[in-house]
């Protein structure tokens, strides 16, 4: 079969994909069926034993999330340094050498430890609380979460991998800012968003929510494509703030954790004494809760691509209508699936299953029949 090499990079990252998930399955599973995560949990109680009695708990369930982090991260790595850095490279999207990618992998696993220890945390206070009703708390606590990352996002965890600096181009600046504000968008500012020492990808974004809305315009972007392309892209960005897409997404989100932590629940019910744990607030029972939640998430993949796909084509119709520049927008997308190798025309399956956007010929088309 003949491919193009945006279809052969593709079809690589998704086979990567499912491997990944493949062998995060075993994993989880391997590390509950041989007594790893009973031993882990062992030795997370001996660390934490010395502790005042009150923090014996919490600190069990930290010190056990940090060694499954670690595990789970070593396990995973070949898999990531193939998909992340080796076709990355392969394919000409990557300019980091091995040292840079290593820092950044440092950097994300810092922040997994950080943020896993602090939900795993939350799960467990509330199942010591409510062993047969925790799912309904920790849920709404993990919606409010997930807002609390949305806002900070832009401005505290973006900063740690990428150059954030005010947008050099006065006249572009001006230009973005007020597209933003005559759609009742308001933003703090635009910034340069520096993707350019790590890849030769292009993107721009509205990123944040409420006091921390902020237009990012990537480097490689800056770089490469006109004022005109560069605001239909912003203005597509703008339209899912206008509409509220990401509110609706941080609720679609919160529905699947409610829904997974239910689960979790009900299997975790029926597999305490199966699996050898304690109770429920076991934190040797974790992978198992992963994989119930996780099952509820990946079910639901088809229906999330679906409604984001519906939302992404709804602000391409924005994006024409606010800018009336079919042209831009048309050598937009085709400069953009150039250079960040999207498939032009994927299967119906493919983009069922895997895309989130419209396919590059699909959006090109709409705009081609937009009437001014």
């Amino acid at each position: 079969m003949n491919e193009d090499r945006a279809s052969r990079y593709q079809r690589l990252k998704r086979r990567v994909g499912l491997v990944s998930l493949a062998w995060s399955v075993v994993l989880l599973t391997g590390l509950l069926a041989t007594g790893v995560s009973a031993s882990l949990r062992d030795g997370a109680h001996a660390l934490a034993t010395p502790l005042p009695a009150g923090w014996t708990a919490a600190a069990t369930v930290v010190f056990y999330v940090a060694g499954l982090t670690v595990i789970t991260e070593l396990a995973s790595l070949p898999l990531a340094f193939y998909g992340g850095f080796v076709i990355e490279r392969r394919y000409g999207l990557s300019k980091e050498h091995i040292r840079g990618w290593l820092k950044d992998q440092a950097k994300s696993l810092a922040i997994g430890l950080i943020l896993g220890a602090g939900a795993a945390s939350l799960v467990y206070g509330f199942i010591r609380l409510s062993p047969g009703q925790w799912w309904l708390p920790a849920g709404l606590m993990f919606a409010l979460v997930i807002v609390g990352l949305t806002n900070l996002a832009p401005v505290v965890i973006v900063p740690i991998f990428y150059t954030i600096k005010p947008l050099g181009k006065d006249t572009l600046r001006a230009r973005l800012v007020a597209l933003a504000e005559r759609t009742g968008a308001r933003v703090l500012g635009a910034y340069e968003w520096g993707l350019g020492e790590k890849t030769t990808k292009a993107n721009a974004a509205l990123a944040g929510i409420g006091s921390t809305r902020r237009i990012l315009v990537s480097d490689t972007m800056l770089a490469d494509y006109s004022d005109e392309e560069i605001e239909v892209v912003l203005a597509h960005e703008i339209a899912h703030h206008v509409h509220g897409d990401i509110w609706k997404g941080i609720a679609f989100e919160g529905a699947l954790v409610l829904a997974g932590f239910y689960a979790a629940g009900r299997v975790l019910e029926r597999s305490v004494e199966r699996i050898g744990l304690s109770g429920p607030d076991d934190v040797a029972g974790l992978p198992l809760l992963l994989l119930a939640a996780g099952a509820v998430a990946i079910v639901m993949v088809p229906a999330a691509h679906a409604m984001s796909r519906a939302y992404e084509r709804r602000a391409d119709r924005f994006a024409l209508e606010l800018t009336k520049n079919p042209r831009a927008f048309i050598s937009a997308m085709r400069r953009l699936g150039q250079q960040n190798l999207a498939e032009e025309d994927p299967s119906r399956l493919t983009q069922w299953l895997f895309h989130s956007h419209p396919p590059i010929r699909e959006r090109i088309a709409a705009a081609e029949a937009f009437k001014i």
